[in-house]
């Protein structure tokens, strides 16, 4: 039996929904209140072993992300317990931790002393980012002269070179043409049969098959269903 890599249990999150920042400021002070919140998980509990490739669906404000930035630690639960075992990789906001006036090269350090690598990790994995990168010249150029497209294919060839245990992907990033997006998905495969744990986002059931062997559907931030990837993709579509 595989070990447990994520687990929910019983997990709530509330934001606060602030008018503008003075009215955040004014809070600090009041204790939030009389502010309007938006509760986006409700007691929502599951567990993922590792190797499993998983995918989340639901209506867009179902709570999909709201998990996934609980896994990679972005944001925290108001109520519950979370668990993750093991080094994520985050395919959600690339360039975030970038430095505009480093260069692509430098940037890979930097990023991946964010991500937690070692120095001698990151030179064994150095030329296998610039390579899938393929920036060409650019790589020794500022990031502020790159396009968008550039600087987020140099961030997915960060995150999919570092050998995470945990891989969060959404499906509505956008890295490149169609040959680079070819590229990606073929990695993402790859890593997903070495067994790489998955998590996936996605509205459509092609993509969620073709990644995964199970799926969680969420709806108004509570799982209505966990399992058979067909079956969640039926009630997904019953309750648009």
């Amino acid at each position: 039996m595989s070990e447990t890599i994520i687990k929910f249990e019983h997990v709530g999150k509330e934001y606060f929904l602030y008018k503008n920042q003075k009215a955040r400021f004014k809070a600090i002070f009041t204790n939030n209140k009389g502010v309007k919140k938006h509760i986006a998980l409700k007691d929502i509990s599951f567990e993922i072993k590792k190797g499993e490739s998983v995918g989340i669906i639901g209506r867009n404000g179902a709570g999909k992300s709201t998990i996934l930035k609980m896994i990679t630690g972005v944001t925290f639960a108001t109520s519950g317990e979370i668990m993750v075992k093991g080094k994520v990789a985050a395919l959600l906001e690339l360039t975030a931790g970038f430095s505009m006036d480093m260069t692509g090269r430098e940037n890979i350090f930097l990023k991946c002393y964010l991500l937690g690598l070692e120095n001698s990790e990151i030179k064994n994995i150095e030329k296998k980012i610039i390579e899938f990168a393929s920036l060409g010249e650019y790589i020794d150029q500022p990031v502020r002269t790159y396009s968008s497209g550039m600087k987020m294919r140099l961030g997915f060839a960060i995150n999919i070179n570092i050998r995470p245990d945990i891989l969060v992907i959404d499906e509505a990033l956008s890295v490149g043409d169609a040959a680079f997006k070819k590229k990606c998905e073929g990695k993402i495969k790859e890593l997903r049969d070495t067994g790489i744990t998955v998590l996936f986002v996605s509205h459509s059931m092609k993509s969620v098959s073709e990644t995964c062997n199970r799926a969680i559907y969420l709806r108004d931030g509570m799982i209505e269903y966990d399992g058979d990837i067909e079956k969640a993709f039926e009630h997904y579509e019953q309750k648009k």
